[in-house]
Parts: structure tokens; C-alpha cells; sequence
């Protein structure tokens, strides 16, 4: 640990990851229950909407000092936004269809007990991004499993190991030169550390987005003191 680093205790970070919670409008501080350990923050309780829990996992991301984030929460629809399964499922057929970003003729979806599974193939991680978010706000969604592939056209690995290491150049400068990228039959593998986990989604994303990836193996981790 360098000379001079502050380092925030476990009592600290969960004060701070409350305080978050509190100032982020999209979500309802009084159904989120937090605990903290060695860094780690689990998530507890009963949040009424999807968005609000995919919103407390982001908010305590953001906090410096949070290592890991463990998410014990469940979903817990009030009885008037219940939908049945097949409301949702046409729901998500008419989500799909009005996004333009979506190629709603290539996915597929199963709802069971709100829970929407998507399956499908794309060619890139923007069209798969791009679906699960078209549905995570409907009414009656409590959970997205999004299953969707990814086979892009050809692009060599040399083109795209190019491609990442500019754009991480251009994005997130001071910490390309810790990462390292390798690419093999269109995955990505990325190593190195970061402070925050804003840092380490800006790079995977950069990653994903990149033209010929079908995955990425994100082997980063995050460390605040380094």
C-alpha cells in the first residue's frame, strides 16, 4: 500500500454506501439493508421494482473503498403492479419490437414468475445490451437472464487487440498502460487493477463494444489503495 493512502474502514463504507443510497432518486433507501466486511457489502431486503435493485448494486459500486458487492436482495412487487406471466411475456414481445436498437426477430424470451430469460444470437454486444435493457423497466419484470450470443463477423485478433488498446488509450488513459489485453478466437482476456469499479466497467465496456468480440474474460480486480 503506497505511503500516505487512506484507507476506509468497514463501519465508514457502510455509512457512505447508506448515504448513497439515499441520494440516488431511483432508489428507496428504506428497503435496502447493507453490511459490510473486509470490504465486501452484501445487499439485503425487499425492493419493490427490478430497476431499483440493479440501481442499489451500481450505487454501492460507486463508493470508494467498496471492494465486492454480494446481492442478497429479492424482488417484491406490490399486488398492484403484479402481471401474469403471459401479460409480461407480450410485455417484452412489444418492448422488443419498439426499440430500434433491438433485432427483436433474433431473440426469444421464457418468462416464468416474472423472471424473463433472453436467447437469441447477435452480432455484437450493443444489440445484447440493448434487449436486456429494453425490458428491465416493465411493469411486473423481477429478474433478467439474459442468455443471448454473441457471433460477430470476422475481425482478426491483431485488428481487435489494436482496436481495444486505442480506445482504452483515449478513455481511460492512466490505467491502460497497467492493463493487459489478449485476444483468442474473438475473447477477450483483460488483466490489471484498478481503483474504482467506474474504471474497471469503462474498460470491459470499452471491451464488449469493440467490433468482433463474442466475449470477455474481465480478470481485473479492484483495489482503492493501490
Amino acid at each position: 500500500m503506497p505511503v500516505g493512502t487512506i484507507t476506509k474502514s468497514d463501519s465508514q463504507i457502510k455509512n457512505d454506501v447508506l448515504n448513497e443510497l439515499k441520494w440516488d432518486p431511483s432508489i428507496d433507501e428504506t428497503e435496502v439493508g447493507v453490511q459490510v466486511k473486509d470490504g465486501i457489502v452484501t445487499l439485503t431486503g425487499n425492493i419493490s421494482a427490478y430497476p431499483k435493485r440493479l440501481a442499489s448494486i451500481e450505487a454501492a459500486h460507486r463508493v470508494y473503498g467498496v471492494l465486492d458487492v454480494v446481492d442478497d436482495m429479492k424482488v417484491r412487487i406490490p399486488s398492484k403492479w403484479e402481471k401474469t406471466d403471459q401479460d409480461v411475456a407480450g410485455s417484452v414481445r412489444s418492448a422488443l419490437k419498439l426499440d430500434v436498437m433491438v433485432p427483436d426477430e433474433k431473440i426469444r424470451s421464457t418468462v416464468s414468475s416474472g423472471v424473463v430469460t433472453l436467447e437469441g444470437v447477435v452480432e455484437n454486444w450493443m444489440e445484447r445490451w440493448n434487449t436486456e435493457r429494453a425490458i428491465q423497466r416493465l411493469a411486473g419484470v423481477k429478474g433478467v437472464i439474459n442468455r443471448i450470443t454473441i457471433a460477430p463477423k470476422p475481425v482478426s485478433a491483431d485488428q481487435i487487440k489494436t482496436q481495444i488498446e486505442s480506445a482504452l488509450e483515449r478513455q481511460v488513459e492512466r490505467e491502460a498502460k497497467r492493463l493487459g489485453v489478449t485476444v483468442f478466437d474473438g475473447v477477450v482476456t483483460i488483466t490489471g487493477t484498478f481503483r474504482s469499479w467506474a474504471e474497471k466497467n469503462a474498460a470491459t465496456r470499452t471491451a464488449w463494444a469493440t467490433p468482433g468480440v463474442k466475449r470477455v474474460d474481465d480478470q481485473t480486480t479492484v483495489d482503492p489503495y493501490q
